[in-house]
């Protein structure tokens, strides 16, 4: 029989966090991205463009890409959290535990070479907006030092459907995670991190 044991770090869903968010969070909706002509060339033949935005902690990185599928499908993928261990790399759990109001708190497990990093989110998403911000659950102590960052989905064509998706994320590791898993899990990259969007949306189900 095969089998595999993963180690478990510190986090704990009934320990708050040990403070209430290093990373500015975004409000509202997150601030427009400039592209260039050239910049939406690239989208439109569907590839990634990675831009820079400037926020109050300064310069997050953005990926913006095209994909064949209205936006309903898209947003129907990014929140059906209870599939990402079968559609997203390296998730190994994930599942909503609350949801209230325009918040959705989500516990993530990621798994990296034997080791298990368990984080609490805290998304915030009104039906029928065109975006998704999140923070930490800082009542819930999480394998992360922080994670914010926001999905974006806006029409573009409607015959053949097209939209245009937007993703940025700051993380910040805690010393319980090791050094060659925040490596990994950094090196996954903005790209990666939205691949598995246009793989299932532009798919037949």
């Amino acid at each position: 029989m095969l089998f595999s044991v993963a180690l478990a770090l510190a986090a704990d869903a009934t320990s708050p966090h040990p403070h209430q968010g290093v990373v500015t969070p975004y409000r509202g909706a997150p601030p427009a991205v400039t592209l260039t002509a050239a910049d939406q060339a690239t989208v439109a033949s569907g590839k990634v463009v990675l831009k820079q935005q400037q926020v109050e902690s300064g310069g997050r990185g953005v990926a913006i890409m095209d994909i064949a599928a209205p936006p309903e499908k898209i947003w129907a993928k990014i929140l059906d959290y209870g599939q990402y261990a079968k559609m997203v790399d390296k998730v190994a759990e994930c599942g909503n535990y609350k949801v209230a109001g325009d918040h959705l708190y989500t516990r993530f497990v990621l798994r990296v070479m034997g080791v298990d990093v368990e984080y609490f989110i805290d998304h915030r998403y009104t039906p029928g907006s065109n975006y998704l911000t999140w923070t930490l659950d800082y009542s819930r102590k999480s394998d992360l030092d922080d994670s914010v960052g926001y999905w974006r989905v806006t029409p573009q064509a409607a015959t053949p459907p097209r939209s245009r998706l937007e993703y940025s994320v700051d993380i910040r590791f805690t010393g319980y995670v090791p050094g060659f898993v925040a490596d990994m899990i950094s090196k996954k990259g903005l790209t990666d991190a939205t691949s598995w969007v246009k793989r299932e949306s532009e798919g037949g189900s």
